[in-house]
């Protein structure tokens, strides 16, 4: 599988799902297990390095301002969501986060930014195709520490400073 093909399934099952986070883990398993258990570890290599490329301190503080906060696990689950809004926003708001803000038609923080499910979407197709867990992705492990220059999330001034216009469109 290509990173065409990866991005294609994603887009595809967020259509399907019409943009609601858990049906589109469970399209996105559908689809995973109609393939083979080669292409499903494709799909989970794809997904991962995608995962670990998104843990910046600057996008864990756009989670914090989308999400009025963003503990550990929170900025985790955005990070799936945020791979699960496709290709060009998940490259746009890696090069400048801020961007979400006019890439975003809408975010209800009850909804969106949450896609804890979409990260398990290879696990769970791998599970029903072969009975076992996939293998090691053969990825560098994610960093110990977020990428880049280190942001208080729960500083609201030092988050509206660095994100103006997500934070005038999303906080009050």
């Amino acid at each position: 599988m290509d990173e065409t093909e990866f991005w294609e399934l994603i887009d595809g099952a967020r259509e399907a799902a019409e943009g609601d986070p858990e049906e589109q883990a469970d399209v996105l398993v559908e689809r995973l297990v109609a393939r083979d258990p080669d292409s499903v570890v494709d799909f989970a290599r794809h997904f991962e390095s995608r995962y670990n490329r998104a843990y910046t301190w600057d996008l864990w503080g756009a989670a914090a301002v989308l999400l009025g906060g963003a503990s550990d696990d929170a900025f985790d689950y955005f990070r799936c969501w945020l791979i699960g809004q496709g290709r060009e926003v998940f490259e746009r708001a890696l090069q400048d986060p801020d961007h979400l803000a006019d890439l975003l038609d809408e975010f209800d923080d009850e909804v969106d930014g949450d896609a804890e499910e979409l990260g398990y979407a290879a696990d769970e197709a791998y599970e029903q195709l072969t009975g076992g867990t996939v293998p090691d992705l053969g990825l560098p492990p994610q960093p110990r520490e977020p990428l880049g220059e280190y942001l208080d999330t729960e500083d609201d001034e030092a988050l509206a400073e660095r994100f103006p216009q997500l934070w005038d469109r999303f906080r009050p």
